[in-house]
This record gives C-alpha cells, structure tokens and sequence, in this order.
C-alpha cells in the first residue's frame, strides 16, 4: 500500500475516512477512543498544510434523509469532540457532494456518510463524487475496512491517489505481529449482542485457541444448545447446532450461573441464579460469579488473550459485574493482550484499564474477520490503488 506519510501533501485537497462511530449519550460523546485513535492522521495532515476534508459514518442512519432529522445521528458531538482534544476548528458540512466553500477552519467534518443514497452498496456514482473532492484518498478506518461501501473502497477506486493513513497501517502492522506467532494458551473471549456474525469468527477461531469464553447472546445460544432453558433471553435457535458442533471441538466455559431479569431497565432489579433455575420470565443479562471464577482462572493462566465483546450489559450498573471482572482480570495479566471491538473500547474506558492492555483495535467486525485470516476489501483496493 502507498503510505500517507511518504506523500507530498502541502496544499492538497485530501479527504480522510475515519472510523468516529462512537458511542453518543444525550448529545456528548461518552467514549472517546475512537476520536484519539484518528487524532494523530488528522493533525499530520493540517500541520503539513492541505486542505483537510474528513468522513465518517455514525451508527445506522436511513440513506437519503438528513442526519439532523434522525435522532442520534449527527456527528456534531464528534466535531465539538475534536476540538476539545486537539487545537483544531472543525466546520462540520451536511451538504458537500457537489463542493462547498472554504472558511477559516483547520478541517471539515463531513455529516454522517450513511445518510448518502448509495453508501452501503458502493454504489460507484456516489464513490466518483467522493474522489472528485480530493486530491488524495487516505484510508484510515481500520473499523470499516472489512466493508465494500462507497467511502471505503469506492472513492479510493477512483481517486486520484489512494493511501493507508497512520491508524489503518498501524492496527495491519500490530495484529499481524500479534496473530503471527502467539504464545500459548490461548484464550479468546467473544461477547456481544452480535451472534450469528460472532460465529462465523467462533468457528475459525476454534482451531487457534486453547479456551473460547463466551458471553452475551452468544452465550445464551450455548446454554440453549446444551438444553438449558434461557427464558427472554436473546440467543439464536438457528445456531444450537453449530455451537454444540463448537463445544465438542474446544474448551468453552459455558456458564453455570447467571444474573437475570424480568425487563431491562435502569430500574431492573437483578438476581443471581444458578443456569438450571432460569425460567420462562427471566432475561440473562450478565454472566454470575460463580461463572466470572472460572472465566478468572483461564484468564490467568493465557500466554495471549483475545478479547472482543462485553459478557453482559455493562452499560447498567446491576449487569456490569461479569464485564469489570472480565476487565480486571485481563488487566493483571502479564501475557500478551489484544481487544478491539466499539463495545470493548467502551468497556475498557468504563472499567479504566486502558494502560494494562497490550494492543486495543478500533476495530470490531474487522478486527473478528482479520483474526480469521479473512482478506478485508478496504486493504485489498489499497494494495490494487498501489499497483496501478
């Protein structure tokens, strides 16, 4: 791939995708990682003197209608984000297809990319559009490399130059040493809401680990595959197949207790049950102690931990338990860590380890999809941009 530093970029139109989708509670941004991970492409960029456009997506907006018309889909706390961690001013542009015009900001913020009709299926009028904007493409949304879409692999298409910015070859450089050569045991720990995508990375990640720890709806599936009754839990009945396929071929904790709940909400009282007491009104929110124990030992005895996903809803205080202590033990251990994942930033921020981690990943699906050894579209364009 050409690199963004070894380009001459003094005053150059150069567009930026980044990866800013971040978690937005009443109107501010409550996990930054994101935002700090992009910082260093962005502010190279403006002190070596271009003209700095910067896209991003924010959470699953509907195509064709304006962002500010959709609750929590403007990236206008993400542009107030920015300048408050760095000495920039951004002007954030809701209408920009066509050109706008400069001010006296050090960069614009383009309005979530999702709104535009044609993102999500690279649809190549839109891609064109993009590259007209700019005299140089840099892809640095390692988050989003594992996507086919217009502002990914479109615009580099058809740009004039196409690169990989500080934060795309970093994470390639950082999980191939990582997955090159790992020290055993291994451990991986998948959690999430997530399950039928988290599988597929479950199924190729069974062959590599000595212990796949499970969590969330993920582990609800397996408790179902082995006849355990999950209530309104989340799971999926499609798979109870595949995982029992899994729990035949690797060391899987399943949970033995859990904390459940008739309803989630703040408000929700939470209690601990062992697995064989969960009835037909209960929700299993978090993993129990018992189950955090045994998730302990495994994760103390990991020469390389792999983590990707909460093991419950740690965003409420009563189901946060099995994901701090998930956390912490992965904090005190003196191997070889790599999380990735938007959920797990915010769980490491939460949780407050973020110095006690090896290597976090702004990635999710394309940090699971580069652990299986999957190639991702973003990086291969790049590669095919640099043979040209």
């Amino acid at each position: 791939m050409i690199e963004f530093k070894d380009l001459n970029i003094c005053g150059k139109r150069v567009l930026i995708r980044e990866d800013l989708n971040v978690p937005i509670s009443n109107d501010k941004v409550s996990s930054d990682a994101r935002i700090i991970a992009a910082l260093p492409t962005i502010e190279y960029a403006c002190a070596a003197g271009a003209k700095l456009m910067v896209m991003s997506h924010l959470g699953r907006p509907e195509e064709g209608k304006p962002a500010i018309s959709q609750p929590g889909m403007s990236l206008a706390p993400v542009a107030r984000r920015i300048e408050a961690l760095s000495s920039l001013k951004v002007r954030l542009v809701d209408d920009y297809l066509g050109g706008f015009e400069w001010g006296s900001e050090d960069l614009v913020l383009f309005e979530n990319i999702r709104v535009n009709e044609g993102e999500r299926r690279n649809d190549p009028e839109l891609a064109k559009k993009l590259a007209a904007l700019c005299d140089v493409f840099v892809m640095d949304a390692f988050a989003t490399a594992h996507r086919a879409q217009a502002s990914t692999t479109g615009v580099a298409r058809f740009a004039p130059v196409a690169c990989a910015g500080f934060l795309l070859t970093a994470e390639l450089a950082a999980l191939g040493k990582a997955l090159a050569n790992p020290a055993h045991p291994i451990v991986v720990i998948v959690g999430g809401s997530k399950v039928s995508t988290k599988f597929k990375a479950l199924d190729a990640l069974a062959g590599k680990a000595d212990s796949l720890i499970v969590g969330g709806a993920i582990a609800n599936t397996f408790l179902a595959a082995t006849g355990i009754n999950v209530g309104k839990s989340q799971f999926d009945p499609n798979l109870l197949k595949t995982a029992a396929g899994l729990l035949s071929r690797v060391n899987i904790p399943v949970p033995t207790d859990v904390v459940v709940a008739t309803d989630m909400t703040d408000a929700s009282d939470a209690v601990i049950k062992a697995v064989a007491d969960i009835d037909e009104t209960d929700m299993v929110l978090d993993i129990g102690p018992e189950t955090s124990r045994t998730i302990g030992k495994l994760i103390a005895d990991a020469a390389t931990i792999i983590w990707n996903g909460p093991v419950g809803v740690f965003e409420m205080p009563q189901f946060a338990a099995g994901t701090r202590e998930l956390a912490l033990s992965i904090a005190g251990n003196e191997g070889f860590s790599l999380a990735g994942g938007g959920d797990t930033l915010a769980a490491i921020d939460q949780f407050g380890i973020r110095d006690k981690v090896s290597y976090i990943s702004t990635g999710g699906g394309a940090f699971l999809e580069f652990v299986e050894g999957k190639t991702l579209p973003a990086v291969a364009m790049l590669e095919a941009c640099a043979r040209k």
